[in-house]
Formats: C-alpha cells, structure tokens, sequence
C-alpha cells in the first residue's frame, strides 16, 4: 500500500520545537498524511510515548548528532550515541535495527555531513522543506544519492505544526507498518516530494518562540 509520510519531525520533546503531540497528528492529518516520523534531537522517549497515545501511524526515530554532522534514524529500540563519526553512527544504527538516513547534508547554519556522505547509508534526504539555499541543496543531495545508489526521501525537519509535510515521501510498503516501512525504505521502494517551507510560517514560527521564552523568563 501507499504511504505518505514526513519522515523529519520534531516536538516538542525536541528543546527548540513547538510541536505538541496533539499538534502532530493534527497537522499531519491536515496536509494528507497518513503516517509521521518523529524524529528528536539526540533522544527517543517521545516517539515512542507519541506512538502509545495515538492511532496514528508513528514511524519512531530521532536525530542523532554525530561528530559529521546529523543523521536521522528510524525503527530504532534504542538510543544511538551521539558524538560518534558518520561511519560508526551509521554502524550503530544498523546494530539496533533501524535505517539510516543522511539528513539535509547540504544545507547551510546546520550540522551537514557533506562530504561524509558515504554508501553505507540507506537513504538520502533529497528534499528538506526547511534547506536553505533549497535548490542548491536537493541538487547536491540529488547528485550525491544517485553517485551511491541511496534511497532517495524527503522531509520537513519542521519544528512548528504547520510546517508538517512540506516535504514528504510517497512509500510503497507491504502494509502500514514502521517495520514494512523501514523496509520499503532501504529497497528504495520510495520517492520524495515537496517544496520550501513559506517564509511567513518560518516567521511565525520564531514569534511563537520569542513567545514561549517570555513566558517563562514572567514565571522565572
């Protein structure tokens, strides 16, 4: 069957998103989705608590920060380290089961991998509906993932609910499951889509933040 997933999520279990679980299945549902990965900085309780509360189809992951750079992972059980090399997180993901996938390797102001983009990664992520400079960044990406025969995925590496699914994977899995899902991702069995985040929720999305920090420096 076909799902269509944002596979580059944060909430609010992330410190820099604003993302409610609510929020989440929300706007997920909202841009046509029917499943979403939730993909936090460096840690995995949430996904899975997030997947527990809700019918919707949650793919667990979370962004890890290796030493190169940040590399998501999916249908993990447990937390892969940060601080690590590419190659080693990469190793280690394997370990626990999950797929690895270069995120947004050729975006500026972030951790990019670039260069250390290498074949033993299971997919690339072509699209980042948040990249900047976007173009520049999916032919980048685009080139590195035919260069290596990687699966080619998109997502919105959105910290803001409506952001969610700017960027998107059509996968064509054996079920709706995270571990058919997983699978159809590594065979290559998905295509990416999607289109930069508008400016305007981007700017939205840091008067929320200004917002949220004055709240709490009132209550501090």
């Amino acid at each position: 069957m076909q799902i269509k997933a944002d596979l580059h999520v944060h909430t609010t279990y992330s410190k820099d998103s604003l993302i409610t679980p609510k929020d989440l299945v929300y706007y997920a549902k909202k841009r046509g989705l029917n499943a979403v990965a939730v993909t936090d900085h460096n840690q995995l309780e949430g996904a899975y608590k997030i997947a527990k509360e809700t019918d919707f189809l949650i793919i667990p992951g979370m962004e890890v920060s290796s030493s190169d750079g940040h590399i998501v992972a999916l249908n993990i059980h447990e937390l892969i380290p940060r601080g690590f090399s590419a190659v080693e997180t990469v190793e280690r993901i394997h370990k626990a089961g999950g797929v690895a996938i270069a995120c947004h390797p050729y975006v500026q102001f972030k951790g990019c991998l670039r260069e250390k983009v290498c074949a033993t990664f299971d997919a690339i992520e072509v699209i980042n509906a948040r990249a900047f400079p976007f173009k520049n960044s999916v032919k980048k990406a685009e080139e590195t993932a035919e260069r290596l025969k990687l699966s080619r995925v998109a997502g919105t590496d959105a910290h803001y609910g409506p952001q969610i699914g700017y960027g998107y994977t059509v996968i064509e899995a054996a079920e709706p499951s995270v571990e058919a899902i997983a699978k159809a991702i590594v065979e290559g069995h998905c295509q990416p889509f999607g289109q930069p985040v508008p400016f305007t929720l981007n700017l939205q999305q840091e008067l929320q933040r200004v917002k949220r920090m004055a709240k709490k420096f009132i209550h501090t």
